[in-house]
């Protein structure tokens, strides 16, 4: 049996993973175009409080401004105010969908990276139990449970992903 590591650390495998991970995530963020970190920018600063605090303040004293009696209005019914609101969530909802696509595109990758790693260690422990099984076998022990037999088959992707399909109907 495989000791565990001790409490409080990684394994180096792990700790390589992840530093590798890591690496790849920097990368991938300098290679974007000029667009993307544009728009990772600009998604990033309007989702934080300091673009809420902002707004908070000019519109509030937009409407103050022109609500207040002494002071000129230059916006009595609010239709610049409107129409600069109206133009501004056009251009954030856009950046906000360019960063959501490449985060799309990315959590895709991994998706898949995810599903290969997966696909590849079914058919390495169905290989493994296969061999544990011809193992037992020139042993003298018993391996016609039902369970075994099934965990050495192998799986097919297509087969998964038929039956995960909505209109797949069970044979």
């Amino acid at each position: 049996m495989l000791d565990p590591a001790p409490p409080g650390r990684l394994a180096e495998t792990l700790r390589q993973n992840i530093a590798t991970l890591r690496e790849r995530r920097e990368r991938e963020q300098q290679e974007a175009t000029v667009s993307h970190r544009i728009a990772d920018r600009v998604t990033a600063f309007t989702g934080s409080m300091t673009f809420v605090v902002i707004h908070l303040l000019l519109y509030g004293a937009w409407i103050a401004w022109n609500l207040l009696p002494g002071l000129p209005h230059f916006d009595p019914s609010f239709v610049i105010l409107a129409m600069e609101a109206s133009v501004e969530a056009i251009f954030l909802s856009t950046f906000v969908l360019i960063s959501q696509n490449r985060m799309a595109a990315a959590a895709d990758r991994r998706a898949d990276l995810d599903l290969h790693i997966n696909l590849l260690a079914e058919h390495e422990l169905s290989t493994l139990s296969g061999l544990v099984a011809r193992m037992a076998d020139k042993m003298g022990l018993d391996t016609d449970a039902p369970d075994l037999k099934e965990i050495q088959k192998n799986v097919r992707p297509d087969d998964v992903l038929d039956a995960l399909a909505p209109d797949h109907k069970e044979d």
